[in-house]
C-alpha cells in the first residue's frame, strides 16, 4: 500500500463546494469517482488540505489518498486527469510517507481574492472577480490590513455558525496589491476559520468604499463579534492559492501552477 498526494486546482462554480454531500455535485466526490474507476471499482476516500465553500477556486489544493496500484507519480496526473471532468486538474503527484496528512500536515496556506474596479465588468473573468464599480481606497485597506498580522482572536471575522470554540489564528502576509484588472488581496498564515477570508475581504471593501476607516479594523479585531466586520465577500473571488508542508512536496513544485490572473 502506497500513500500518494497531489495537487490539483478546479473552478468552484459549478460545485457546492469540496466536500462530499448527498445529491450535490463536489470536488471530492468527482475525485473519488475517478479513483473508483481507476481502481476498478473499489472505492478509495481521499483527505484534503481543508474543504472549499460552492463557488471558491483553488489552484493549490493539495489531498492525499492509499492505492495498492504501483503506478508512477508522474502517471497517476494523466490517469487522473483522464477521468476528471474538465473544471478540475491534477497539476502534479508524489509518492509521500505513509504519516503524511494533507489536513494535518500543512504548516500554512494563502488565498487569494481577485477584484475587478471599473465602470464595466470583464464577463470572461465573471465567474473569478468580484467586480467593484466605484474607485476604491487601496492606501486605506492597506492600512487597515496591516492590523490583521500576527496572532489575534479572530472571533469577529468567523461565521456565527461555527461550532469552532477556539478561534485563535496566525497570519503571517496579508496584502492588498493593484492588479491589472483591479485589485489582489492576498492573506497567508497557519489556519483560517470558517469564511474567515471572505469576512475579511468583505471589511476591507467597505473600508475601500469609504463605509469605513481603516482604524477600525483594529477595533473590529478587539471586539470579537462577528456583528461587528463587514458583509461576507461573495465566494467567487476567493481562491486557495497554496498549502505549504514545509518542504516542497513535488517535483518542480511552483506556488499557484495555473495562474487565476
Amino acid at each position: 500500500m502506497s500513500r500518494m498526494a497531489c495537487k490539483l486546482s478546479y473552478d468552484g462554480t459549478a460545485f457546492a463546494g469540496y466536500q462530499v454531500q448527498p445529491g450535490k455535485r463536489t470536488v471530492q466526490s468527482e475525485v473519488e469517482r475517478a479513483l473508483q474507476e481507476i481502481h476498478k471499482g473499489a472505492r478509495v476516500p481521499v483527505v484534503a488540505s481543508g474543504r472549499t465553500d460552492a463557488g471558491v477556486h483553488a489552484c493549490g489544493q493539495v489531498l492525499h489518498f492509499d492505492t495498492e496500484l504501483t503506478i508512477a507519480p508522474e502517471r497517476w496526473v494523466s490517469a487522473l486527469n483522464t477521468h476528471l471532468p474538465d473544471d478540475i486538474v491534477v497539476t502534479n503527484a508524489a509518492m509521500v510517507e505513509p504519516d503524511f496528512h494533507a489536513r494535518y500536515g500543512a504548516q500554512a496556506k494563502e488565498y487569494r481574492y481577485y477584484i475587478q474596479c471599473g465602470p464595466f465588468e470583464n464577463v470572461f473573468r465573471r465567474h473569478f472577480a468580484v467586480h467593484i464599480k466605484q474607485a476604491l481606497d487601496v492606501p486605506a485597506m492597506q492600512t487597515a490590513a496591516k492590523h490583521l498580522l500576527g496572532t489575534h482572536d479572530f472571533s469577529a471575522f468567523c461565521a456565527a455558525n461555527t461550532t469552532v470554540t477556539d478561534k485563535v489564528r496566525t497570519i503571517t502576509h496579508v496584502a492588498v496589491q493593484p492588479s491589472e484588472e483591479g485589485l489582489l488581496i492576498s492573506i497567508r498564515g497557519t489556519g483560517f476559520l470558517y469564511n474567515m477570508v471572505r469576512i475579511i475581504v468583505g471589511t476591507l471593501l467597505e473600508i475601500g468604499t469609504g463605509k469605513r476607516v481603516a482604524s477600525e479594523m483594529k477595533v473590529i479585531l478587539a471586539g470579537k463579534s462577528r456583528n461587528l466586520a463587514g458583509k461576507t465577500a461573495p465566494a467567487h473571488g476567493l481562491c486557495l492559492y497554496e498549502v505549504d508542508y514545509g518542504q516542497p512536496l513535488f517535483v518542480n513544485e511552483t506556488p499557484g501552477q495555473v495562474s487565476m490572473n
